[in-house]
């Protein structure tokens, strides 16, 4: 078997413990060592993950053991930073959003494209057992051509149980591209690449109140949009409409619903790598479909809610093997570019009233079945 690629994380963050702690149950990869621009945090990491804690990011960056930088840092210099490791000669793994905006993801495509470099991005969540088995089930024709669809995630917002909620609040991040990635990423893999897009968008409140922590109390201010309804026209024909609000204290709406000429699929939140589908052919009642016998759908950590699936770092991993494997990877550049495009459009049309044509395609990505996805483990998981 090819050697492991050396994996080092830029940005110590919340996030980060969820790829030190996970990147072990794969094959392919190994976290070698960490940076952050406070470098306690790094320490701090590293002392609890047992990698070495590099005193600068540009220390990381010349690292021998690194082959991939992993990016986890705010939003706001995520294109930054992957360039900087580009320009090293790494290959790059980003959080989402990949970027703020279509130009910077081509430049680092030109920068990856030159040196042969691979890039790839968060979300991985569409490898999940539950979404793979959508997958299957639309690749089938279960439902018949998809034809339509809705999306929601609706809550209200961070600031209630998030201590610096700022930056969710500011541009580059709001519902659409902190929480649009997870839906736009798996409509793309489901039904394929979007055409055009439309959108009305507000913001109600133009400051929030920080519920929790030492600064319970303080207001923040909104400077981006945090009520979006969105109409996507696909490729393929499918039109889907995707509502986005951090303005709602309760609904009733499921999290992603697909409409086929022959039935409906409910697919649950993207947000996950499990949960539950259902079913119905034509008029016929709605059925809870049994579950795949997939890997990266059974639960494995303990959450507020129960036990849970979380395999983040699966697209690292699998982006590491296509490497060794020379094959495609799954959580693409090309993908990730579109979805940016796809919401970057989406508030562009908020602002101007006008449909917005996208300026980027891209090919759905290989589905990920139980045998693959299995083969990814490390035999210790």
């Amino acid at each position: 078997m090819a050697r492991k690629l050396g994996v080092g994380i830029v940005g110590c963050g919340n996030i980060s413990a969820a790829y030190f702690s996970l990147a072990p149950l794969f094959k392919g990869i190994k976290v070698t060592a960490c940076a952050d621009i406070n470098p306690a945090a790094a320490k701090a990491r590293a002392k609890e993950f047992g990698v070495r804690a590099e005193a600068t990011v540009e220390d990381l960056m010349k690292a021998k053991d690194v082959d991939i930088v992993v990016n986890l840092t705010v939003p706001a210099v995520h294109y930054a930073i992957s360039r900087q490791a580009l320009d090293a000669g790494k290959h790059v793994y980003s959080e989402k959003p990949f970027v703020l905006d279509v130009k910077e993801g081509l430049d680092l495509k030109k920068r990856a494209d030159k040196q042969g470099l691979r890039v790839g991005s968060a979300p991985d969540t569409f490898l999940g057992g539950a979404h793979q088995q959508a997958r299957h089930l639309v690749d089938s024709g279960a439902v018949g051509r998809i034809t339509g669809g809705t999306c929601h995630v609706m809550s209200h917002g961070m600031e209630h149980w998030h201590p610096n909620p700022d930056f969710f609040f500011l541009p580059g991040a709001g519902p659409i591209l902190d929480l649009g990635p997870y839906y736009i990423t798996n409509l793309i893999q489901l039904i394929g690449p979007v055409k055009r897009v439309t959108a009305l968008t507000s913001t109600p409140s133009k400051e929030r109140t920080i519920g929790n922590g030492p600064r319970l109390g303080e207001k923040v201010p909104v400077k981006t949009p945090t009520t979006i309804h969105a109409i996507m026209e696909f490729e393929s024909g499918a039109v889907v409409t995707f509502n986005a609000s951090w303005d709602v204290w309760q609904h009733g709406h499921s999290p992603m619903e697909l409409y086929g000429e022959d039935g409906t699929l409910h697919v649950p939140d993207p947000n996950f790598f499990g949960g539950d589908l259902a079913m119905t052919k034509q008029d016929k009642p709605v059925k809870k479909l049994p579950k795949w016998q997939h890997p990266f759908g059974v639960p494995n950590q303990k959450h507020a809610r129960g036990m849970m699936a979380n395999y983040r770092t699966a697209g690292l991993a699998d982006m590491a093997l296509a490497i060794a494997e020379d094959r495609p990877h799954r959580c693409s550049l090309d993908m990730a570019l579109h979805a940016i495009d796809v919401m970057t459009g989406i508030l562009k049309s908020g602002e101007t009233g006008k449909f917005v044509a996208m300026r980027t395609t891209c090919e759905r990505p290989e589905a990920l079945g139980a045998k693959q996805a299995r083969a990814m483990l490390a035999k210790k998981a």
